[in-house]
């Protein structure tokens, strides 16, 4: 019987987007079974000769070609110990298959004896076919070539990453490496809720339905006895050495995020372009900013003037909560981005940080395209959404529009061309004009020109006002649903 895959773990074998594979099996090009896809499905749908060039291919030669190198264990393959429980694991499931098909041996041989004998006892020569042919089925059976690399693969993947599936909502993620559960959540783009991420708090505490985890960092939140019983643990302090599955609730919105004030430090102000900065604040190890992406937040600072406060979207992804990234344009004219530019505020201060704030973030469920719109800085929130939806790869596919209203406006094109190189579902245009309201038009003209089915897709814009409002009137008007549009004011 041919083996049965998870979405995830499918298009981890063939080096895909889950987003992709979803689509197949709503066209009708790939069947399932009650949400599994049998490995000869997956074989039929996308040709053996075509797993070189696939991404899970790739990452096991690499490994192999390294030797394991002290750079590849640390970075692709999880610890000596959960790799030697997972090959333990698979060995036993392989002496139990051996244990099964020798006892299937020993019936089928029994059988063609037994008919053998009642045929001769009988003079029945239907009975000595019928052995007959179950010797040649055993033989043929036993002649069987050797496994495909696919088959190989599935075994291969199954020893060097972990699959954890989330109950109630059954999403599901690849653990590799040596993270922890909470780690290649938020990395493959859960909303688990968690606190200071070091085993303190308690709040990523989960229940184990099944598999087997392993404690990989210390931890001082006590467990009582009944919930150690019933199986609870810490996410962030464990890995998956089998595949688990675990229950645990996800934020659906922004309601279900906590306001937060924490003080983070200024780890580097970097110049994006000449009137371009990137403000990255790290915040301390015990205390993270738990947000969606697409969400802003209050930063503070203080100065002779007083206290300096703005508000400022997150340019970064969710799932590296420490780090906290923003973009400030000189033409800025808040009182933190003045201070910034005026070189008033230095790498190692400490800045206030209050939040998240706002609802311009994605549709926990929605698997629809995405149309994500800036004008200059609104480029910071549209990056958060992207890479968080890239993490996720729900999303059929990324449709990015730029405009520039000065100069240096594109001031990170070349992570757009890296996106594009590296997923061949997302696509941008990088437009120019002087004026936020003439561009504006600019940007819907290419947009419908591009994205037919805009009512299928989830549209997101951010810039100015003067921006924003007439390009969500203007898609509204080509057949973008409200419901499915947000605006920020950047």
């Amino acid at each position: 019987m041919s083996q049965m895959l998870s979405l995830a773990r499918a298009a981890q074998l063939i080096g895909l987007p889950r987003g992709a594979l979803q689509k197949m099996v709503r066209s009708g090009e790939l069947l399932t079974c009650d949400g599994l896809i049998t490995l000869d499905e997956l074989r039929r749908a996308f040709p053996a000769a075509a797993i070189e060039d696939a991404g899970a291919f790739e990452k096991v030669t690499q490994i192999r070609e390294a030797s394991f190198g002290k750079r590849v264990r640390e970075r692709m393959l999880p610890s000596q110990e959960v790799l030697a429980q997972r090959l333990f694991v698979q060995s036993r499931e392989l002496a139990d298959l051996r244990r099964y098909l020798n006892a299937y041996h020993a019936l089928v041989v029994d059988g063609e004896r037994r008919l053998r004998e009642l045929g001769r006892a009988r003079n029945d020569g239907g009975l000595q076919a019928l052995a007959d042919e179950m010797q040649t089925g055993l033989r043929r059976a036993l002649g069987t070539e050797p496994a495909e690399t696919m088959d190989a693969m599935v075994n291969m993947l199954n020893v060097i990453s972990a699959q954890v599936t989330v109950r109630p909502s059954g999403h599901q993620f690849l653990l590799e490496g040596n993270d922890s559960i909470l780690q290649a959540g938020l990395k493959a783009g859960m909303r688990f809720a968690y606190g200071c991420g070091t085993g303190t708090c308690g709040l990523c505490k989960a229940r184990v339905v099944s598999g087997d985890l392993r404690q990989i960092e210390h931890s001082d939140y006590p467990l009582s006895e009944a919930e150690k019983q019933q199986g609870y643990a810490l996410l962030c302090t464990h890995t998956a050495v089998t595949d688990v599955v675990v229950e645990t609730l996800e934020a659906h919105g922004p309601a279900d995020i906590p306001a937060q004030d924490l003080v983070a430090t200024v780890r580097a102000i970097d110049a994006l372009a000449p009137d371009t900065r990137l403000l990255h604040l790290q915040t301390p190890r015990s205390s993270r900013l738990r947000f969606l992406a697409g969400q802003s937040v209050t930063l503070g600072t203080p100065s002779e003037q007083g206290d300096l406060q703005q508000s400022a979207a997150l340019a970064s992804c969710p799932c590296d909560e420490r780090n906290l990234h923003f973009h400030f344009s000189r033409e800025d004219e808040g009182p933190l981005a003045q201070a910034l530019f005026a070189g008033r505020v230095k790498p190692g201060a400490a800045v206030s940080v209050r939040g998240p704030s706002g609802d311009f973030v994605l549709d926990a469920d929605s698997t629809r395209s995405l149309v994500l719109i800036a004008c200059d800085t609104g480029f910071a929130p549209i990056k958060s959404l992207l890479e968080h939806a890239m993490a996720g790869e729900n999303s059929e596919a990324f449709d990015l529009y730029w405009l520039a209203t000065r100069p240096d406006g594109h001031y990170l094109a070349n992570q757009c061309r890296a996106w594009a190189a590296a997923f061949d579902q997302f696509r941008f245009q990088l437009l120019t004009d002087s004026s936020a309201a003439a561009g504006a038009w600019q940007v819907i003209e290419a947009a419908l020109a591009t994205r037919k089915e805009l009512a299928q897709c989830d549209v997101f814009v951010a810039g100015s006002a003067e921006f924003v409002e007439p390009v969500i009137e203007g898609l509204r008007g080509a057949g973008a649903l409200p419901g499915r549009m947000r605006g920020l004011f950047t």
